[in-house]
C-alpha cells in the first residue's frame, strides 16, 4: 500500500493509501475527512491573502473584545470586562475602515462571534471571517472587482460572476433572500452570482444608499451553489451622514464616539467585503453542516471541548 503524505491526498481518489507523519501512527483515524479540509482551509486562506498582497493591500489585526456592538444589533456576547460591560467583535468592520485612512486597503483573517439563536447547519457561534477594504473606490462594484478576484483564485476558477439586481430575483415584497430563493438564483444564473442592490434598511448601518434611488443600498452578496458566502457594500463615509443613520436606526451616536471620530477629519470613498469561511469550504466540497468544516465548532449547545 502506497505510503503518501496528507497534502498529497487531493491526488489520490477512491483510493486506500497510508497516511505518513507521526499523529497517525499515534491515532487510528476512522476517516480522513478532516485532513483534507485541513488542506482546503489553508489553501483558501493563502490564496485570499496572496490575492490581496499581489492588490497592495496590508494584513492588519484588530481587537476582539469591543466597547459596543458593531453591528448595532442584539445578536452579540456581552461580557464583564472588569466592571464594565464589553462585547466580542461580530466583525472587524469599524477597525478596518479606520485603516482605510491609514493604509488605503487592508485585509484580516480573524474569528467572529455571532449570538444569533439558530440551531441550523448553517450557522455558528464563533467562526472564521476573512475581511477587506479598499478606499478611493467609485462605488460598491470596485469592491465586487476585488471580491471576485479573491474567490475565484480560492475556488481555482474562472469568471466572470454575473450580476443580478436583488428588485429583479427576489420573492414578491420580501425585504431579504430566503435560502429558497438563494438555491433559485444560482440554479437560474449559475453556481457563482453576484446580487446588488439590497433595501438599504435591510442592510447595516453603515451601508451607502444609492444616490438615485435612496431606498436601495450599494450593498452585495455574493452566492456559491445556493448560498450567501459573501456579504459586502460601499461605506458612508461622511461624518454627518452617519449621525442621521445612526439616529434612523435608533442607535446612539455616543456609543460609536471611537469609530465616528475618524470621519470628523475626512474618509475616502470607500468599501469592504467579508467572507465566511466555513461555509465558503462547506459549499466547495459538499458539505450540508458548517460543523463538519470547523475543528472544535462552537454552536448554541457546544462549547467544549
Amino acid at each position: 500500500m502506497e505510503r503518501v503524505l496528507s497534502s498529497e491526498l487531493a491526488a489520490h481518489p477512491g483510493e486506500l493509501v497510508t497516511i505518513q507523519g507521526w499523529l497517525h501512527r499515534q491515532r487510528r483515524l476512522a476517516n480522513v475527512s478532516f485532513l483534507v479540509l485541513r488542506d482546503a482551509r489553508a489553501r483558501m486562506v493563502a490564496a485570499f491573502r496572496a490575492t490581496l498582497d499581489e492588490l497592495g493591500f496590508t494584513e492588519i489585526h484588530t481587537p476582539k473584545l469591543v466597547g459596543a456592538a458593531t453591528e448595532g444589533g442584539a445578536n452579540v456576547f456581552r461580557v464583564d470586562y472588569f466592571g464594565r460591560d464589553a462585547f466580542l467583535a461580530q466583525s472587524p468592520q469599524l477597525y478596518k475602515q479606520a485603516m482605510v485612512g491609514v493604509f488605503e486597503r487592508v485585509y484580516e483573517v480573524g474569528p467572529a462571534f455571532r449570538a444569533e439563536p439558530h440551531d441550523t447547519g448553517r450557522h455558528l457561534s464563533e467562526f472564521t471571517s476573512l475581511d477587506a477594504e479598499l478606499g478611493f473606490i467609485r462605488d460598491h462594484r470596485d469592491v465586487m472587482t476585488v471580491t471576485e478576484a479573491c474567490v475565484l483564485a480560492m475556488l481555482e476558477a474562472t469568471g466572470p460572476i454575473p450580476v443580478v439586481h436583488f428588485e429583479d430575483v427576489r420573492s414578491g415584497d420580501e425585504p431579504d433572500l430566503s435560502p429558497e430563493d438563494e438555491r433559485r438564483i444560482c440554479a437560474e444564473h449559475g453556481e457563482l452570482v453576484f446580487v446588488e442592490g439590497f433595501p438599504t434598511a435591510k442592510r447595516a448601518f453603515y451601508t451607502h444608499p444609492d444616490p438615485d434611488r435612496p431606498a436601495w443600498s450599494r450593498g452585495f452578496d455574493l452566492l456559491y451553489r445556493g448560498t450567501e458566502i459573501v456579504s459586502g457594500a460601499q461605506r458612508l463615509h461622511r461624518y454627518d451622514d452617519y449621525l442621521t443613520a445612526l439616529r434612523a436606526r435608533g442607535l446612539d451616536p455616543a456609543s460609536f464616539a471611537g469609530y465616528l471620530q475618524a470621519f470628523r477629519y475626512g474618509m475616502p470613498p470607500h468599501g469592504g467585503f467579508a467572507i465566511g469561511l466555513p461555509r465558503l469550504v462547506a459549499q466547495a466540497t459538499g458539505l450540508g453542516n458548517l460543523r463538519e468544516t470547523t475543528l472544535f465548532p462552537r454552536d448554541r449547545s457546544r462549547l467544549t471541548p
